[in-house]
């Protein structure tokens, strides 16, 4: 399948989705954005993919929507295809993301900025190249930051850091997004693709039955009191535990090998 302004590839249960607009640093496009949402959609319904990456092709991991679109107002996200197939477009990409039960790895090879750190802040884990920047910019546009920043950055970085970045638009280096744990691991640029790949594997390897249960259990458990989740995974366990992989699982270990999960 062809999607705009993005070069989506499959490979041993892991799906990438680059965004391929490095002339403009990767901004966002209306065609960016429905390659995006399809995509999260496509891969939630793919037995075949058991972990997405994003990152972006050239210098630039995403800057956001084009200030200049945003200003004359003709960024907008189609509502069909070209085959008059209609997009759910009712909520974000980042809930989108969220809800999608496999994990989502950015790798961020370059500037994130705006919408663009948004994006990054939205997925699971983030690994950067240490060349990689951040700025929540929105503050020198005149622009609300909709795109997700005031929920997450919070939660990653702690409220007053996460105001000093929302209020100066200033940039920081990876290094400091590490420190501040915007970032989960920064890595030496030419081994960025080798970092998240070797992640990536990992976690395709690992049950996939019991990863998409716990994604759904960690955020569902960030609006519950600890006595409400513990309430909520119940059926959890007792679905996995009637599970095929569970029973490889145990299989393999009493059996001293490497176990073979199927998500079934």
């Amino acid at each position: 399948m062809d999607y705009q302004d993005i070069i989506f590839t499959k490979e041993n249960g892991i799906a990438t989705m680059t965004m391929n607009r490095p002339e403009r640093m990767n901004a966002f496009s209306p065609e960016m954005t429905d390659s995006m949402y399809r995509i999260v959609e496509d891969i939630s319904q793919d037995n075949e993919v058991r972990v997405l990456i994003i990152t972006g092709a050239g210098r630039a991991f995403c800057t956001g929507a084009e200030v200049r679109s945003l200003a004359d107002g003709t960024f907008r996200g189609r509502n069909q295809d070209k085959t008059g197939d209609s997009f759910n477009r009712s909520i974000s990409i980042h809930l989108l993301m969220q809800r999608c039960e496999k994990p989502i790895i950015a790798s961020i090879n370059g500037t994130a900025a705006g919408a663009g750190l948004d994006l990054a802040l939205a997925c699971d884990i983030r690994i950067a190249s240490d060349q990689a920047r951040f700025a929540e910019l929105y503050i020198r546009r005149g622009i609300f930051p909709v795109g997700g920043g005031t929920y997450f950055l919070p939660r990653l970085v702690g409220i007053d850091k996460a105001c000093q970045l929302i209020w100066t638009g200033d940039m920081i280096d990876a290094k400091e997004a590490e420190r501040i744990g915007l970032v989960t691991m920064v890595v030496p640029h030419d081994e960025l693709e080798m970092a998240t790949g070797e992640l990536a594997g990992k976690i395709a390897k690992a049950a996939p039955l019991v990863i998409r249960r716990t994604k759904r259990a960690i955020y569902e458990g960030l609006q519950m009191n600890l006595e409400t989740h513990l309430t909520y995974v119940q059926p959890l366990m007792r679905e996995i535990h009637q599970s095929e992989d569970f029973k490889e699982g145990t299989r393999a270990f009493l059996e001293k090998r490497e176990p073979v999960f199927k998500g079934k």
